[in-house]
């Protein structure tokens, strides 16, 4: 991968870095309560994917910004993870279940709807 695509990579994740702390950081969650915030970025991230995957031709370097840099420092899978081992059982397995179904369905959506859009 060129020095030019790694930077477009970057400049997109610093910024979609920022984007996640600064939602979690004005919708924070109580512990052992549901984390809304991090539920609500990554299927509003996945749905955005969804829409950035069918809309923006690879291999172009809008497309590597958006869903690898920008949607991939956005999206936070591995603070899900983390919330679910530290969350009450029933909390925990409810946001694992609507993590990924949420998530799966967001990029289905997202597709579906820029494929619409297109037509």
């Amino acid at each position: 991968m060129s020095f030019r695509n790694l930077s477009v990579i970057a400049a997109g994740g610093l910024l979609g870095a920022l984007a996640r702390h600064g939602l979690s950081t004005v919708w924070p969650h109580l512990e052992g309560g549901f984390p809304w915030a991090t539920w609500l970025i990554n299927v509003s991230g996945c749905l955005a994917i969804g829409i950035v995957s069918e809309l923006v031709p690879a291999p172009r370097r809008l497309r590597l910004f958006l869903t690898t840099g920008f949607l991939g420092g956005y999206t936070t899978f591995s603070t899900a993870m983390t919330d679910v081992v530290v969350s009450p059982t029933v909390i925990g397995f409810a946001y694992l279940v609507t993590t990924a179904a949420g998530s799966l369905l967001a990029v289905w959506a997202g597709r579906s709807m820029a494929r619409r859009a297109r037509r």
